[in-house]
């Protein structure tokens, strides 16, 4: 019996080889390919519904509709601008070598604008290039989406779309080159470890909301007036979604279906628990009841604080960065805009920004073996580069949103009326309600 399973296996393994042969010869790469457009997918369902629904929940009801609305007109205008010059402005590395530094450090050119010379057999490492590019613009498409979170309730929906328009263009498009475009890109000379955005998603949308919120001005009647989540079965439903989600943000980033992609489907989910337990806990201590916003806040700052850290550490550093940051996020939840006054309206820059920032420095710390992760690096010169790329991200993200939203405020104007405003951006501005 055992000979003739021996014969059978054998006979299978040979009838393989001339497929194993063809696949070794090829460059076009299968299951990362099919890998990659399912991530695309999933980030596509990360952000409509699962951040249009985690948003709807927590604003007035008279608004939901508007976020859904924004987020929708948002995705078609990002989708053509990707593809027409921003794919260019971060995958193009025309003039970059290793370690040099010069203007397309900061950003790519204009040779694959409306996607030149590319076709659907054009590969990148074993994938085509066509994948490769709708997978970042997912990315492009919910990161400004994030930040509108910000100012939502009274920023008009025309405003909205223009602000998404410029700032992914002169914002988002030079940001992400500077992380992901390889040899001479500033970050990348810097050795900063930023796996899948930490400072071009989280960091950069973070604080693009906080000077919204700033410029925009608060919201009629806050904080007197009470203003609590409408629906917070949504909101807990957005955040499931976005965790789901998040596989394809992260475990996508390693573009290919590998032994990386491995490592980050178990960080992600490591560094979510701990994002949970974090805030539980904290929400107890400081408040005496654990509640299902802070549940679903935990497992957002879980999923930022892992992010730039997701190829880099082992179980123990992602449990450890998920409940750090959970920490981090709910002071500054809780702290912050009452302190300094300004009316982030769904606490975007306390998640994003201050978890972006969490995230990419703890990634400097638990990715050395010591603490179970698998870089080799000298502790201070990571520092120094990880907080290097904070500083970095913030000031040109702070500068160039604030130039665009005084812009858009000087031609168009960027508030709802208060009349608008009292009624609701649902029925002001697309005359529907989301409920009748």
């Amino acid at each position: 019996m055992t000979s003739d399973l021996l014969k059978k296996l054998g006979i299978t393994l040979f009838m393989l080889m001339p497929a194993c042969a063809f696949a070794a010869d090829t460059p076009f790469d299968a299951p990362s390919t099919v890998w990659l457009m399912v991530s695309a997918i999933l980030v596509l369902i990360m952000f409509i519904p699962g951040l249009a629904l985690f948003y709807g929940g927590m604003i007035r009801a008279k608004n939901v509709l508007s976020i859904f609305s924004q987020f929708f007109a948002v995705a078609g205008v990002v989708g053509i601008l990707w593809i027409a010059v921003v794919y260019s402005v971060v995958a193009d590395t025309t003039n970059m070598t290793e370690g040099s530094l010069n203007f397309n450090s900061f950003v790519g050119g204009l040779s694959k604008a409306f996607m030149a010379g590319i076709t659907d057999q054009t590969l990148v490492a074993g994938v085509p290039e066509y994948v490769l590019c709708i997978f970042g613009l997912t990315f492009a498409m919910i990161t400004p989406c994030i930040a509108v979170g910000g100012f939502a309730e009274r920023m008009k929906f025309g405003a909205v779309v223009l602000f998404a328009a410029l700032w992914l263009v002169l914002v988002y498009g030079p940001l992400a080159h500077m992380v992901w475009g390889g040899p001479g890109a500033i970050m990348h000379n810097w050795g900063v470890l930023d796996f899948a955005g930490g400072t071009a998603v989280h960091i950069n949308s973070g604080v693009a909301a906080l000077v919204g919120a700033i410029v925009l001005g608060k919201r009629r009647g806050w904080p007197t007036t009470p203003m609590p989540p409408h629906n917070l079965v949504f909101t807990m439903m957005g955040a499931a979604l976005l965790w789901a989600g998040w596989y394809g943000f992260n475990v996508g980033s390693a573009l290919a279906a590998n032994t990386t992609a491995g490592l980050v489907l178990m960080t992600t989910t490591i560094a979510t628990c701990g994002g949970i337990v974090g805030w539980m806990m904290i929400e107890k201590i400081m408040t005496k009841h654990v509640t299902s916003l802070g549940l679903a806040s935990g497992v957002i700052a879980g999923l930022v604080g892992i992010t730039p850290a997701a190829a880099f550490v082992g179980p123990f550093g992602a449990i450890a960065v998920g409940f750090i940051t959970s920490i981090c996020c709910f002071f500054a939840v809780t702290g912050l805009k009452r302190k300094f006054g300004f009316d982030d309206a769904l606490d975007v820059f306390s998640l994003h920004g201050i978890g972006g920032m969490a995230g990419c420095i703890l990634t400097g710390i638990f990715c050395i073996p010591a603490l179970g992760g698998n870089q080799d690096i000298n502790l201070v010169k990571q520092f120094i580069a990880q907080v290097a790329s904070i500083v970095l991200t913030v000031v040109y993200c702070g500068v160039f949103t604030w130039i665009i939203m005084k812009l858009i405020d000087k031609t168009i104007g960027l508030r709802a009326t208060p009349e608008q405003e009292q009624q609701g951006l649902d029925v002001s501005e697309h005359n529907e309600r989301a409920y009748n």
